[in-house]
């Protein structure tokens, strides 16, 4: 497994995982992945065998990024690295792509003192809930759109600047 930085040659890979996880994930498109990607923060892909088999992309404070679930954090936090989204194609997961992406992305993170993230509660996904239990990820708070889905939000304390 190699983590590296995306490339614009990622993008359509990167579409296609986010459509695989689309139930747990916002949609996505071109246009709204480079809109992201131009935001302040980090992305990565993870490699199995020279193919992205997943990736992560997270989002500094103080932008003008327009998800409601970044609005919150943005309104009880000073500092965070947001996890926006991590995506890994189902025939490679149990294989350590997600705990590394996490590993990565809480140390750009860390500076920060804290990473946020929120995980669907409606509908449930409790492994990864388990998952982030298991890290260490709290909830402070739940969020609902519209009528189908329902956001636990989640924060968890790392070493560095103390975040408020």
């Amino acid at each position: 497994m190699r983590l590296r930085d995306v490339t614009e040659a990622d993008h359509p890979r990167l579409l296609e995982l986010n459509a695989e996880s689309v139930q747990m994930l916002s949609e996505l498109d071109e246009q709204r992945l480079g809109f992201i990607l131009s935001l302040p923060g980090r992305s990565l892909v993870a490699e199995l065998d020279g193919e992205v088999a997943g990736f992560a992309i997270a989002i500094a404070q103080g932008t003008g990024y327009d998800s409601d679930n970044y609005r919150w954090f943005s309104e009880r936090y000073g500092r965070f690295l947001y996890l926006d989204r991590i995506a890994v194609d189902a025939s490679s997961r149990r294989r350590g792509l997600g705990g590394a992406l996490y590993d990565a992305m809480e140390a750009t993170g860390a500076a920060c003192g804290r990473m946020v993230c929120e995980v669907n509660v409606e509908p449930l996904n409790e492994v990864s809930l388990a998952f982030h239990r298991a890290r260490g990820y709290e909830e402070v708070g739940r969020l609902t759109h519209g009528t189908v889905r329902t956001v636990a939000l989640l924060s968890k304390e790392l070493q560095g600047s103390a975040g408020s």
